[in-house]
């Protein structure tokens, strides 16, 4: 096993498994959020309906009712059914965002790790889409309203993901570049470089942030946006 701060090496043999901190970061976020939400459930199950929240149920049930607010707009009736999945992906997605603040690398700088979340909502997306009218349905469906514009809805369906990858990725790249850029122009222009130091605090509140939360947050919209066009949550 590699000592390399920035991933894990596993050797076996003449085969060598790499993980990167990035995936690291996100598999200790899975741990966190896992036991929080079974704390908060058990405690949610404890809780007298008639008195106020208070303290983790309180905190719970808000990041419900946000949930729900968001997903009820793209998802219509079927949002409840959804909601551990977009409520999932978005806390988790927002706290990857800030792992920067603590020096750890953001797993969504990681552009492997967004193509996996934007499939996960591609894969949904067609598996309602041949659920609903059957695989030839689906294949109908994309050839409508002419077979020769078949190629184009195809190419339709897949650039979502390309775009819900590389926005999330480009933001969060961008941020880091320009955020080290400055710190590089602070080390070269020392002792001056030190009043940078009074910049510095707003593009971390910038890009670590306000970016890191609105990123999430356009990712986990678009995601439940395309499934609801997916589910004619409008004919209902």
């Amino acid at each position: 096993m590699s000592e390399q701060a920035s991933a894990l090496e596993f050797q076996f043999g003449s085969f060598t498994l790499e993980i990167p901190q990035s995936i690291l970061v996100w598999f200790g976020l899975c741990i966190v959020f896992a036991v929080f939400f079974y704390v908060a459930g058990k405690k949610i199950d404890k809780a007298d309906p008639s008195k106020k929240p208070t303290g983790l149920v309180y905190i719970a049930e808000e990041m419900v009712n946000l949930t729900y607010f968001v997903t009820k707009g793209n998802l219509g009736k079927k949002a409840k059914h959804y909601m551990p999945y977009f409520g999932t992906l978005l806390y988790m997605m927002v706290a990857a965002n800030l792992m920067g603040l603590l020096g750890l690398q953001n797993p969504t700088s990681n552009v492997s790790f967004n193509a996996t979340l934007a499939l996960c909502i591609f894969f949904m997306v067609q598996f309602h889409g041949i659920a609903k009218g059957g695989l030839w349905g689906r294949i109908k469906e994309l050839a409508e309203p002419y077979v020769l514009l078949f190629p184009l809805n195809v190419i339709g369906e897949v650039a979502p993901v390309i775009s819900l990858t590389m926005r999330l990725f480009g933001n969060m790249l961008a941020g880091y570049i320009i955020t080290m850029l400055v710190y590089t122009l602070m080390k070269v222009t020392l002792p001056y470089g030190v009043l940078g130091y009074i910049a510095t605090p707003f593009l971390h509140m910038y890009f670590d942030i306000f970016s890191g939360v609105i990123q999430a947050y356009i990712f986990f919209t678009l995601g439940s946006f395309f499934l609801g066009q997916q589910l004619d949550v409008e004919n209902e």
